[in-house]
């Protein structure tokens, strides 16, 4: 651990109910501002086509989105900053966060971004759909900043983002059963994302055919089996994430009866228990961390769409927040397997 992080993340929290304090918002950004650089340890999770690509280093296969252990922590990462520079404009770390994020989207740097998806073989599944959502909500977090430093690295992440777009909108027609899993490749989590960039950036065509595909995936669930989660390495709830894509679709009254039939009681009890963290070192375990986090912003999307008296509204908030007083102190005990991602769990759940 650097100096920086070592000086900002102490003493760690102690508030009952946590919120985003100016010091709760700089021991966050030290996290990825500590590993935004750092390129190694690294799972590029590139496929090598030939003996000619086996000797280029994560940096060179990716010169903006490298560090953080993997591409999507470091998407997210980006993320983070950006919306903590939104939210905290004086925070302490501001210099260093600006510096940063000015490096990071250079436009010859965000081109060989844009091309992998093309250059290689399996280039068009790198990331999908989970990067993918996350590229999408970084651009969506500076589309909707009226800053002239974030217009400019907006401009500059456009090539990029439109090639997501362009994948995304090519694999959606083939995508023909969702991804129900707890980890990367959740397809719930990656649509709801999805669709908030449409309706931000005003692409009709795309957020119909993501609404589309939502309806025919999860429509006509019932009675989900939530009392089986979680898996042993899931950061996502399931049924939450469909749930919380749910809530973006339909109206109000639609929700609420979707909502009825979707979840069993007993469901509802085992996904309002915090999760059992037993190694905060082991870089699957620590996932479990991040759960916590991810229910607790579902829990909060779906409280907010229920109408008020509705008998989870108050269960789903309060359960939410134990989530978060639980989980925030772990983001700092552990290693680097939570270090690289877990501050932008956090801060989504946090706000």
């Amino acid at each position: 651990m650097n100096l920086f992080l070592s000086m900002v993340l102490s003493p760690l929290f102690s508030q009952k109910n946590p919120d985003l304090t100016d010091e709760t918002a700089l021991k966050l950004s030290a996290l990825p501002l500590g590993c935004i650089d750092r390129e190694y340890p690294n799972k590029p999770g590139h496929t090598y086509g030939s003996a000619d690509e086996v000797g280029l280093s994560p940096k060179a296969l990716h010169p903006v989105f490298y560090g953080c252990f993997d591409w999507h922590s470091s998407v997210h990462g980006h993320w983070m900053l950006i919306r903590l520079l939104k939210t905290k404009p004086g925070i302490a770390s501001k210099n260093e966060i600006i510096t940063l994020l000015n490096n990071s989207f250079d436009k010859a740097a965000v081109e060989v971004e844009k091309e992998y998806f093309l250059k290689y073989e399996t280039g068009k599944g790198f990331e999908r759909t989970y990067g993918w959502a996350w590229l999408l909500k970084l651009d969506e977090e500076l589309a909707s900043w009226d800053n002239p430093a974030a217009r400019q690295w907006h401009e500059n992440l456009q090539p990029l983002t439109g090639q997501i777009v362009e994948l995304w909108r090519e694999y959606l027609p083939k995508q023909t059963y969702p991804n129900r899993t707890g980890v990367h490749p959740n397809s719930a989590f990656a649509l709801g994302f999805a669709i908030d960039w449409a309706r931000e950036n005003g692409n009709k065509e795309f957020e119909k055919e993501l609404i589309g595909k939502s309806l025919d995936f999860y429509g006509k669930d019932t009675e989900t089996p939530a009392h089986l989660e979680p898996d042993g390495a899931d950061f996502f709830s399931p049924s939450l994430e469909i749930a919380d894509l749910m809530r973006r679709i339909l109206s109000r009254d639609d929700f609420e009866k979707w909502l009825v039939a979707f979840y069993t009681q007993k469901g509802i009890d085992n996904i309002s228990q915090i999760p059992v963290v037993s190694d905060l070192d082991d870089y699957q375990t620590v996932h479990l961390v991040g759960l916590s986090f991810s229910r607790a912003w579902c829990m909060k999307g779906i409280a907010k769409s229920l109408s008020e008296g509705h008998p989870l509204k108050l269960h789903f908030e309060e359960t939410a927040q134990k989530l978060l007083d639980h989980a925030l102190p772990l983001v700092f005990d552990g290693n680097y397997g939570g270090e690289h991602w877990l501050a932008s769990f956090a801060l989504m759940a946090l706000e």
